[in-house]
């Protein structure tokens, strides 16, 4: 399978889950109201998702998680989906996806982001 498509169907459902949220609300809004009415739209598309869980955070080959932190969905045990409403993305919350993925050994991830006037995302592979 080529990785680029893995989890296509999944990212796909989450990708328009959140256009319709974003055309609902536009920009202004604090992450959790996003974040909300997001988990509203997963269920609409029959998607399991667990929202701000906290997961593990693993270190190299240790058996034994080191720390914990919540993410904002783990959807169908695969995608990990990060949320943001700021005017625009920094490196920073890439980086934050990247290493989320190798944490919470993940493949696929989604930064998306409400903030600005269009919805703007980003598909990660590792």
């Amino acid at each position: 399978m080529n990785h680029e498509l893995k989890y296509k169907n999944i990212t796909e459902k989450i990708i328009g889950a959140s256009f319709e949220v974003h055309k609902f609300f536009g920009n202004g809004f604090q992450e959790v109201i996003y974040q909300r009415a997001l988990a509203w739209e997963f269920e609409q598309a029959d998607l399991s998702f667990k929202r701000e869980i906290e997961q593990k955070i693993y270190y190299k080959n240790l058996a034994k998680p080191i720390g914990k932190r919540r993410a904002d969905f783990v959807v169908e045990e695969k995608v990990l989906v990060e949320l943001k409403a700021v005017i625009e993305l920094q490196d920073a919350h890439l980086a934050q996806v990247l290493n989320y993925l190798k944490a919470y050994k993940l493949e696929v991830g989604l930064l998306i982001n409400f903030g600005s006037k269009s919805l703007t995302f980003k598909r990660y592979v590792l």
